[in-house]
């Protein structure tokens, strides 16, 4: 069989429009312009605010993945390590290398699969206007377990109204640059959110992540902090678990 090459961004590549994705994602308002930074106001980005430097999503894309994520602590009986990877998952949108390209976010199959295994007991219903698997709310009549609405982690992601790409891991020589949740765009996430916070030095390691994560809560002013914590998590807590 022939190899089969994918260009879909490498790890600091520059340039592209925003394209909307389709399917359950709402349209980007920035469709046909590059990636930018998001303001604050009634556009901000209630959820992945890691990206608010570049992105091309506002409050109509993490708007819905931020109820996703409440639906899910709150009636999903998810635990704290599906919580941190769901919110990475949903957060895939307002990648700026993802928002550039057409079609849902492609999410790397490796990833999929620590989302199933961590997600596998968490409860789950088919979303009666997207037709696509969302954490069980408060008024579905039917719910069930992933790991009962899904075998794998592509099937997960699938059903969850992402693509999925199955690449060659590290082990066979070429790492996930394809996709989203490969390292390649794990570190991304992560030089963009020491990016995103103060003008410290970035520390290395999950131990330098946790004091800079510290500090940056302690150098918000109150008031945003309380908002912080009311609206929802900020990817930083997923960045944290990974």
């Amino acid at each position: 069989m022939p190899t089969r090459f994918i260009c879909y961004y490498l790890p600091g590549e520059a340039g592209g429009l925003c394209v909307s994705q389709g399917g359950r994602f709402p349209p980007f308002s920035s469709e046909g312009k590059p990636p930018k930074r998001v303001g604050k106001g009634h556009k901000d980005l209630t959820l992945c605010r890691v990206f608010r430097k570049k992105t091309c999503c506002d409050a109509a894309q993490t708007h819905p993945a931020l109820l996703s994520i409440r639906r899910l602590a709150l009636t999903g009986e998810a635990s704290e390590e599906c919580l941190h990877l769901w919110e990475l998952l949903e957060c895939s949108i307002c990648d700026p290398r993802v928002g550039v390209q057409p079609g849902p976010p492609l999410i790397c199959t490796s990833f999929c699969d620590r989302v199933f295994q961590a997600c596998s007991n968490a409860y789950f219903s088919m979303d009666a206007k997207t037709q696509v698997l969302a954490p069980c709310g408060a008024n579905d009549f039917v719910c069930g377990r992933a790991s009962e609405w899904a075998s794998n982690g592509t099937e997960l992601c699938l059903a969850a109204g992402f693509r999925v790409e199955q690449s060659v891991g590290m082990h066979g020589g070429i790492e996930e640059v394809s996709c989203y949740g490969g390292k390649a765009s794990l570190d991304s996430i992560a030089d963009s959110w020491g990016a995103s916070r103060s003008e410290k030095p970035h520390k290395t390691g999950n131990s330098g992540l946790l004091e800079d994560f510290q500090q940056w809560l302690q150098d918000m002013p109150s008031d945003e902090r309380v908002s912080w914590a009311v609206g929802g998590l900020v990817l930083t807590a997923g960045l944290l678990f990974i």
